[in-house]
């Protein structure tokens, strides 16, 4: 029972703040969801990434094997998927590129503070660094035919990573007012994307939820056991390993659906997989934390 209500009071959260940006779209009331995105992510979360990784007490040799631990799950991850794709005649433009890459930020980040804390967040930044310069080259090409390494070199998420890093390995620390204030500018980040989350699903018109269904069922599995494996693989430590099937096995990203529809592949295909399997990451996400807590 005390195990149960841990996993309640980690969960319940998550999907309460997502449940608040839904119910605020389906009132009818208005929600600037381009503006708050970019506050989010080119002020909050980049403020977060920094602050977390400067004050982790984690050994920066751990942070450098998840770094290559979560490339060798991504890249299975993708490598399983392209063969299911393939096998399933379905468009490798539309799906391959959701189904690799997960929300690792809306939602993988708040789940790894509230359940593993500080030193978990230290990790989950690393997984969603990753996850990001991948998805904004290797997934674009997917999805669009070309990389766009000038995005990622134009994202503050990524050089707050590498700045974040750099203070970890060297052992530096800001002054108090600025990391007070960095600290405070993070603290938005987390209900911001939470928040976000729910409005962005509110205002998605999805298709092919039966066949979303059965994916977002397949993405969860492979991903969360090839997460498991990878890990385990490169012997890291429990909350690391922890972190990295969490993060791994987080459902469809909104940006998935964004991609999309900037460079012509079935937008309402990839948005029926957002709705559906963020739906049911209500239940499996407490069932992978159940199992790695």
């Amino acid at each position: 029972m005390n195990h149960i209500l841990t996993v309640l009071e980690i969960s319940v959260p998550v999907f309460a703040l997502a449940a608040v940006g839904y119910g605020w779209v389906r009132i009818g009331w208005d929600y600037p969801l381009t503006f708050v995105t970019r506050l989010a992510m080119t002020l909050a979360v980049p403020c977060l990434i920094f602050v977390a990784l400067m004050q982790t007490k984690i050994d920066p040799t751990a942070l450098g094997t998840l770094t290559l631990a979560s490339l060798a799950a991504y890249a299975a991850v993708a490598l399983v998927f392209w063969v299911i794709v393939r096998l399933a005649g379905l468009d490798q433009q539309t799906f391959l590129a959701p189904l690799i890459f997960g929300n690792t930020g809306n939602l993988g980040l708040p789940l790894a503070i509230f359940a593993f804390g500080e030193v978990g967040l230290g990790y989950a930044v690393i997984v969603f660094a990753v996850m990001a310069i991948l998805s904004f080259t290797i997934g674009i090409w997917m999805i669009a035919g070309a990389g766009s390494l000038g995005r990622v070199s134009r994202e503050p998420l990524v050089w707050a990573t590498l700045l974040g890093a750099l203070f970890l390995w060297q052992g530096w620390q800001t002054p108090p007012v600025l990391t007070n204030t960095l600290d405070l500018i993070g603290q938005l980040a987390i209900p911001l994307m939470l928040i976000t989350l729910g409005v962005a699903i509110a205002r998605l018109t999805p298709r092919g939820i039966g066949q979303a269904t059965v994916l977002s069922a397949i993405k969860v599995a492979v991903c969360a056991a090839l997460a498991w494996g990878v890990g385990t693989w490169f012997a890291l430590p429990p909350t690391a390993l922890a972190v990295l099937i969490v993060q791994v096995a987080t459902p469809v990203a909104v940006t998935s659906y964004l991609l999309a529809e900037k460079y012509g592949a079935d937008a309402n295909a990839v948005a029926g997989l957002v709705v559906v399997s963020t739906l049911m990451s209500v239940i499996t996400l407490p069932l992978i934390l159940a199992f790695v807590i």
